[in-house]
This record gives C-alpha cells, sequence and structure tokens, in this order.
C-alpha cells in the first residue's frame, strides 16, 4: 500500500525514447520534431533570404577598411607560408573551360545545391528538417555580424597584387560580384564566406542522413569543391572558409542547445496522430471486456 504502480497490456511495445531531455511546457512543444508545412516554410525562407540580402547590402561598405583588412590576411598567409591563392587563380585562369565552369558553378549551386537539400529534407526526413534548417539560419545570420564587424575586400579587388577578375575577364553571367550586378552587392562583405558556410552544411547533412554510399561520397566532395572555386575565382581567401566554418559550428550548437540533439539524432519521420473517434477509445486501444477475453484466451491456451 502506498507504492505506485504502472501497469501496460501485454504485447505493446514501448515507444523509442526521444533524444530531446523530458519536460513540458511551450518549450517542449515547440522543440518536439513535428512535420514541417510547405506553406510556413517557403515563406520563412522567402522572409529569412531578402532580410539576409538586406542587411549584408545594407552594411557600409567601408573601401578603405577593406582592402587594408585584405592586405592583412594576406601578410598573415605569407607569413604561415600558404598564401597560395594567386598561383591557384592564375592557373586556374589559363584554362578557359575549367575557369567558366568555375564562375557559373560559384554564381549557381551555392543556391541550387542549398534548396535541393532543404526540399529533400522537407519530403523524405521531415523529423529532422526544422533542426537543419535552424543550423542553416544561425550560421548565416552569425555571419551577418561578421560582415559589419569585418569589411574584406576579396583577393580581386586588391590593389596592386594581380588577381584575376575572372567573371569579368571570361564575361560570365550570374555572379553577384562582378559586372553590372556589383553595384547591387556589398562588394566588401567576403569574410566570413557563406558559399563555405553552406555548401559545407550540405555535405555533412547529406553525409550524416543519406543512406547510398554514393551520395554520402558527393555530400564531402562538394564543400571541398567549393574551396577550390572560391579561391581560383578570387572571391576568397582561405581564411574566408575558415570563417564560414566556424559560422557553422555556431549555427550547429544554436541547434542542439534548442532540440537537444544533432539533426541526425531525432527521428527521420513524424507520425501523425489518428483522430479518435467521438465516444470511443484511441485507435489500437482495447475496451476492458476485451481486455478479459483476451486474457481468458491466454489462459486456455496455456492451459490453465
Amino acid at each position: 500500500m502506498g507504492e505506485s504502480t504502472v501497469k501496460s497490456l501485454e504485447g505493446r511495445t514501448a515507444a523509442a525514447p526521444s533524444p530531446m531531455p523530458d519536460g513540458g511546457g511551450v518549450r517542449a512543444r515547440l522543440r518536439a520534431p513535428r512535420r514541417p508545412r510547405i506553406w510556413f516554410e517557403i515563406l520563412l525562407i522567402g522572409v529569412s533570404y531578402w532580410t539576409y540580402s538586406l542587411i549584408r547590402n545594407a552594411v557600409p561598405e567601408q573601401k578603405a577598411q577593406a582592402l587594408k583588412n585584405a592586405d592583412w590576411i594576406w601578410d598573415v598567409e605569407k607569413s604561415l607560408g600558404l598564401a597560395f591563392e594567386q598561383s591557384v587563380n592564375h592557373a586556374v585562369n589559363s584554362v578557359t573551360w575549367l575557369i567558366v565552369s568555375m564562375n557559373y558553378y560559384y554564381a549557381t549551386l551555392h543556391f541550387v545545391v542549398t534548396i535541393g537539400v532543404l526540399v529533400w529534407l522537407y519530403r523524405w526526413q521531415p523529423g529532422r528538417y526544422a533542426a537543419s534548417r535552424t543550423v542553416l539560419f544561425a550560421t548565416t545570420g552569425v555571419a551577418l555580424v561578421g560582415y559589419y564587424l569585418y569589411p574584406l575586400a576579396p583577393p580581386r579587388l586588391m590593389n596592386g597584387q594581380n588577381f584575376v577578375d575572372t567573371v569579368l575577364v571570361h564575361h560570365t553571367w550570374g555572379s553577384m560580384a562582378s559586372g553590372n550586378l556589383k553595384h547591387m552587392s556589398n562588394q566588401y562583405a567576403a569574410m566570413p564566406s557563406m558559399h563555405i558556410g553552406w555548401s559545407l552544411w550540405c555535405g555533412l547533412i547529406i553525409f550524416a542522413l543519406a543512406s547510398a554510399p554514393w551520395a554520402r561520397i558527393l555530400g564531402l566532395l562538394y564543400p571541398a569543391a567549393t574551396l577550390v572555386v572560391i579561391v581560383a575565382t578570387a572571391n576568397h581567401f582561405w581564411l574566408d572558409a575558415v570563417g564560414g566554418m566556424i559560422c557553422l559550428a555556431f549555427g550547429f550548437a544554436v541547434s542542439y542547445f534548442w532540440y537537444g540533439a544533432l539533426p541526425q539524432r531525432l527521428p527521420k519521420l513524424v507520425e501523425t496522430p489518428e483522430p479518435v473517434a467521438q465516444g470511443g477509445p484511441p485507435p489500437g486501444s482495447l475496451t476492458e471486456s476485451e481486455t478479459d477475453r483476451a486474457r481468458a484466451s491466454s489462459k486456455v491456451s496455456s492451459g490453465r
């Protein structure tokens, strides 16, 4: 007497434990994996990208400071013996078909692959979608702080360093960084590199969640190829890529804090609860009389 007991029906299996800590209230409900709503996600992504572009381009360009910071980055890389950007830029620029392909890669895949991964998560990994999306949004948000606090000219805009602006030289389209579109984008927001932040997000998510080995390999190759592209086109220093990685680490930390687990540890699918018929028991439950008959049948079959 006085002891609390928990009764369960025979043959019923316990639900798989959630990686999130127990708890109730509004925060627990918000953290629980749920099926994303398409209209909300499209609206959220659209508004977020518009806000990101607005804030990024509204940051004062501070040309003099951006060029001074670029000279400092270049000197640091030289002191480390890792100032290889100019050699890569000139070598790849000498192969026309390769550099033109890289120009289009830089201008398009940054958006195409990222949106593709979001769609894949939404369709086939809905339980992990919100946590993965939070990583991406937090990564992008903290990058804005970097653009504001540390204006940086890309190598192609440095004075007296003989970098090749490959978009201008080869007259390729699509880049907001050169040509007629350069006045629509802040030219001195190179640190951190979101080409690396977003591509590494794509690569890690694909590697962690994809089942096909070839897809996981491509996931790892994608950010590596992006690093080569941003250096070859003289749009970034390799240290900008390090900044993008730091931002991504921050994004994963924010998502982990909120959801209590990394995206791959959350359930892949989210079960939609079935409606309970009015006046009847929940689906899958047994009434008291059905339970008694089941127990009697069990006794007969066991010879008791």
